[in-house]
């Protein structure tokens, strides 16, 4: 009796080994079959990097808006600088020492804290007028010093974006 209860156990340990195996061989294959990564690392709604403008074209359709005109576009640029505290906002290059303030859509999305290089935004482009009291704000999230902050005195007129949509490259 104790003979058959010993063959038994053996089988069923051989047939669950076996099962293992057959298991693992499983998931090697699906790791062969997996999609390579992509190159951009995507935020909000999804988008793709089609028909995208560059910093250049987006400051030539900024330079012919005014206060209050709205424009649905994609472009892709470098980010200057990104909120140091959540990350919910980021500056982004237009040329010519000129900057693009972007916010996210219902601020349903945030970037990486320490996000850097290019990006490819979609959304709003418009023009707005930013006060002094936001423009501090600003200045204080981005980690700048009380001198650089007391010297901000003025309106100044934004070039503004609001992404529903950011691929950030890898």
């Amino acid at each position: 009796m104790k003979k058959i209860v010993f063959f038994l156990v053996a089988f069923t340990a051989v047939i669950a080994c076996k099962d293992a195996k057959t298991t693992d061989k499983t998931a090697d294959t699906k790791q062969e079959t997996k999609a390579p990564e992509m190159a951009y690392a995507s935020y909000g709604e999804k988008i793709d990097a089609e028909n995208v403008l560059t910093a250049a074209e987006i400051k030539e359709k900024y330079d012919n808006m005014k206060v209050g005109d709205t424009i649905n576009v994609k472009f892709t640029s470098k980010i200057n600088s990104v909120c140091s505290k959540k990350g919910c906002w980021m500056r982004l290059d237009a040329g010519n020492d000129e900057e693009v303030m972007v916010r996210f859509k219902d601020y349903g999305f945030f970037m990486p804290l320490d996000a850097k290089g290019e990006v490819i935004v979609n959304g709003k482009a418009f023009v707005q007028e930013t006060s002094v009291d936001e423009l501090k704000h600003y200045a204080e999230d981005a980690g700048k010093s009380e001198e650089e902050i007391a010297k901000i005195t003025e309106p100044s007129k934004t070039l503004s974006f609001v992404a529903d949509g950011v691929l950030l490259k890898n």
